[in-house]
C-alpha cells in the first residue's frame, strides 16, 4: 500500500483551484473528498481545505468582518455646490471607515427624479468603446450614431494622422477637448499602446484612469481655476490602492503585480515620457505647462498610479461613468435610490438617479454595488473588494440570523458559477 504524503502548497492549492473551477458550486466539503478521491496518496484536512480556498478568495473568511488595518479613506470637497444637482441631498461625513455619503433634506416621493448629472469622466462599456473607436458612436457622450447631418468628426484627423472618433455634434465635440486630445491617436499616439492594453484586458479601471489624467494634464494646461476645482475632486475621490486592497484581502485574488507594473509602463510612456522622439514632439504640443512635482508625483509614481487605480475602481458607476455627486452613494443590499441611463438618444453616458420609495428628511441615500438578487455570501464576497469589511446593512444582518436559525454553514454556502470565478480571477487587476 502506498505511503500517503502531506502535499507542498502550491501543489495543493493547483489542484483546489481546479477542482473549484471545474465545479463552482461546491462547498468546502464536497470539494475537499473530491479533492481526495482525485488525489489518494495524499494526507489533506478540511481545515487545510478550507484555509487554501479561503488564501485564494474562493470562500468567505469567517474573520474577514474584523476591523482590519486598510479602509478606504475619503474627503469632503470644500465649497462643493451639490444645490447645481438637487436641492433635496446634501453631503455628510460619517467617519473614517464609512466616509461621506448623501443624505435626504426634503421629503421625496416614489420615483421622483433626484438629481441628473453627465460624467466627470467615462470610460463605457467595451461594447460601446468599440462603437467609438470605429466612428459609431459619439467620442464624448458614447450616444450611438446615426445618419444625423450634425455629426463631426475628430478636429485633428488627416490622411497621415488618422483618427476615427467622431462625435455627436459639435458640442460634444466641443466638451471633449477636455479629454480626447490626449487619447487621440492623431494629436498623442503614444497613448494608444496604453488603450489597446486596456483593451485587451478588458481593464475598465485602467481605461478610466487615463480618461481622468487626460483631464487633469490639459485643464492644468489650460485654465489654473477649472483645474483646481477638477483636482480637489480627484483627490477627495474614496482611494484604497491596489496594495492595500491586497493587503487587506479585499481583492479576492491573487494581485497581479506583473500587469500593474506593464500598465504603469505604458501609462508613463502615453502622459509622461513617449517612446520616441516624434511622440515626445506631438506630446510637448499639448503639454505646454511645466507639472509642479507634486502633482507629477501624485499622477506618475507607481504607489500614485495603484491608488489612483484603486480610485477608479470605488468609484466608477457600473457603466463605466465617474460622477462627481454619484460618488458619494454608498451601499446597502436594500437600496433606496437607482441609477439610470434614460436619455438614450442624446446623452447615453447621463445618469439619472430615482428614489424607489419614499424618503424622509435625515435619511442616507443609498446604491447597491452589487446585484441584490444574490443570496447573502456572494453578496458580501463581492462586497469585500470595496474594502469595507463585511456588509452588516440591515437586509444582511436578517438574513445572517435566519440563516444561523435554520443551521446553514458557511461551507457550505454556494460559491456561484464559473462567471463569478472568472470576475474573481481578474479583480486581481483592478477590474471594475
Amino acid at each position: 500500500m502506498a505511503q500517503s504524503i502531506s502535499p507542498a502548497e502550491e501543489d495543493l492549492k493547483s489542484a483546489l483551484l481546479a477542482l473549484k473551477s471545474t465545479n463552482p458550486t461546491l462547498g468546502i466539503s464536497k470539494i475537499h473528498a473530491l479533492l481526495l478521491s482525485s488525489h489518494p496518496e495524499w494526507t489533506v484536512s478540511e481545515k487545510r481545505t478550507r484555509k487554501v480556498l479561503q488564501s485564494v478568495g474562493l470562500v468567505q473568511n469567517a474573520n474577514a468582518g474584523a476591523p482590519g488595518l486598510f479602509y478606504p479613506s475619503s474627503r469632503v470637497i470644500e465649497g462643493l455646490d451639490v444645490a447645481k444637482w438637487t436641492p433635496k441631498a446634501e453631503v455628510r461625513y460619517f467617519g473614517k471607515v464609512k466616509g461621506k455619503g448623501l443624505v435626504a433634506t426634503a421629503p421625496i416621493a416614489e420615483g421622483e427624479t433626484i438629481w441628473k448629472e453627465d460624467p466627470f469622466a467615462l470610460a463605457p462599456e467595451w461594447n460601446l468603446y468599440d462603437l467609438q473607436t470605429s466612428g459609431h458612436a459619439c467620442g464624448h457622450c458614447s450616444t450611438p450614431l446615426t445618419t444625423s447631418p450634425l455629426i463631426v468628426p475628430c478636429s485633428a484627423s488627416a490622411a497621415a494622422t488618422p483618427c476615427p472618433v467622431r462625435f455627436c455634434s459639435r458640442l460634444c465635440l466641443s466638451r471633449a477637448g477636455r479629454t480626447h486630445p490626449l487619447l487621440c491617436t492623431a494629436r498623442n499616439p503614444a497613448s494608444a499602446a496604453l488603450l489597446h492594453f486596456a483593451r485587451r484586458n478588458e481593464w475598465m479601471g485602467l481605461h478610466a484612469l487615463a480618461q481622468v489624467t487626460a483631464r487633469v494634464l490639459l485643464t492644468y494646461n489650460q485654465d489654473d481655476k477649472a483645474f483646481e476645482e477638477d483636482w480637489d475632486v480627484v483627490r477627495s475621490l474614496a482611494q484604497l490602492g491596489m496594495e492595500e486592497r491586497a493587503k487587506g484581502g479585499w481583492l479576492n485574488a491573487e494581485p497581479d503585480r506583473a500587469m500593474w507594473k506593464k500598465a504603469h509602463k505604458l501609462y508613463l510612456q502615453a502622459f509622461q515620457e513617449p517612446s520616441t522622439e516624434a511622440e515626445k514632439k506631438r506630446l510637448a504640443k499639448l503639454l505646454k505647462k511645466p507639472l509642479k512635482q507634486e502633482i507629477s508625483e501624485s499622477l506618475f509614481g507607481y504607489d500614485a498610479f495603484l491608488r489612483g487605480l484603486g480610485r477608479m475602481s470605488l468609484n466608477l458607476e457600473a457603466h463605466g461613468g465617474l460622477y462627481v455627486l454619484h460618488s458619494h452613494l454608498n451601499h446597502s443590499c436594500t437600496p433606496n435610490v437607482s441609477v439610470r441611463h434614460l436619455d438614450q438618444r442624446t446623452a447615453l453616458s447621463r445618469i439619472t438617479v430615482l428614489s424607489r420609495r419614499d424618503i424622509a428628511p435625515g435619511e442616507e441615500l443609498f446604491i447597491t454595488y452589487v446585484n441584490p438578487e444574490l443570496p447573502l455570501e456572494q453578496r458580501r464576497r463581492q462586497l469585500m473588494e470595496w474594502g469595507f469589511g463585511k456588509c452588516v446593512c440591515e437586509r444582511c444582518v436578517r438574513e445572517e440570523a435566519e440563516r444561523n436559525v435554520a443551521g446553514l454553514g458557511d461551507g457550505e454556502q454556494a460559491v456561484g458559477n464559473a462567471d463569478d470565478l472568472e470576475a474573481e480571477l481578474k479583480a486581481g487587476l483592478g477590474v471594475m
